[in-house]
C-alpha cells in the first residue's frame, strides 16, 4: 500500500526541521518540553474552533494553531535524534500527545456546532483507530505503519484548509459549514484507511 499523501514531503521539510532543531537546542529546549508545547497549541486550537461558528474569524486563528502544533511536532522528533537521546519514553510520550492533539482540534470543530455531535465522534474513532494500527504494526515487529488514504499530516492539512475556506464563506452549505463538511470528510476517509490498514497489516502477518 502506498505510503500516506503528504509522508512524501518528509525528507523536504527535514532539513529545515533540522536546522531549527539544533537552535532550539543550543536554547535549552527538551524534546519532551517541545512535545508539552505542541499540545498546547492543539488545545489553543481547539477552543478557536469551538468559538468559530460565533466569529468566524477565529478559525483562521485556529489554522494558526494547528501549524504551530504540527511544527513542534515534527520539532521535538528531530531534537531526540540530533541529541542521540530518542528514546521508548519519548515516543510513547509523542504519540500520548498527538492523539490528545487530534481530540483537542477535531472535538473542538464539532463540540462547536459545525456539525452534527454523532457524525463527530464517527470521525473521531476513526482517526484514532487509525492511528493505533499504526503504532500497533510497530508493536506486532512490522514496522511503523503509514499507510493508507488519511494520515495525520494529510487530515492536518485538510483541516487547515477547511478553516480557510470556512472563514472565507461561513454560511452553511446543505446544513453543515465547510469546517462541519471536513469532519464529515475525515468520518469516512478515516475509517477507509482504518480498513486499508487493517488488510495490510494482516497481510503481513
Amino acid at each position: 500500500m502506498a505510503p500516506m499523501t503528504l509522508e512524501k514531503f518528509r525528507p523536504i521539510t527535514a532539513t529545515y526541521v533540522e536546522s531549527i532543531a539544533k537552535k532550539a537546542i543550543s536554547a535549552g529546549f527538551t524534546p519532551n518540553y517541545v512535545s508539552l508545547i505542541s499540545l498546547i497549541f492543539s488545545m489553543l486550537a481547539g477552543v478557536a474552533f469551538y468559538y468559530s461558528l460565533e466569529v468566524a474569524l477565529y478559525a483562521f486563528v485556529g489554522v494558526i494553531f494547528v501549524a504551530l502544533n504540527s511544527f513542534f511536532d515534527a520539532l521535538d522528533g528531530s531534537m531526540a535524534r540530533y541529541m542521540g537521546n530518542a528514546s521508548k519514553k519519548g515516543d510513547f510520550l509523542d504519540h500520548v500527545i498527538d492523539r490528545y492533539a487530534d481530540m483537542f482540534i477535531i472535538g473542538g470543530i464539532f463540540f462547536g456546532g459545525h456539525v452534527d455531535w454523532e457524525i463527530g465522534v464517527i470521525a473521531l474513532v476513526g482517526v484514532l483507530l487509525t492511528s493505533y494500527l499504526g503504532t500497533q504494526a510497530q508493536a506486532l515487529g512490522i514496522g511503523r505503519f503509514y499507510g493508507g488514504l488519511m494520515g495525520r499530516a494529510d487530515r492536518l492539512v485538510l483541516i487547515m484548509v477547511a478553516a480557510v475556506a470556512y472563514v472565507i464563506y461561513a454560511q452553511p452549505l446543505a446544513g453543515y459549514t465547510i469546517l462541519g463538511w471536513c469532519v464529515v470528510i475525515l468520518a469516512f476517509t478515516s475509517h477507509i484507511t482504518a480498513l486499508q490498514r487493517i488488510y495490510s497489516v494482516w497481510n503481513k502477518l
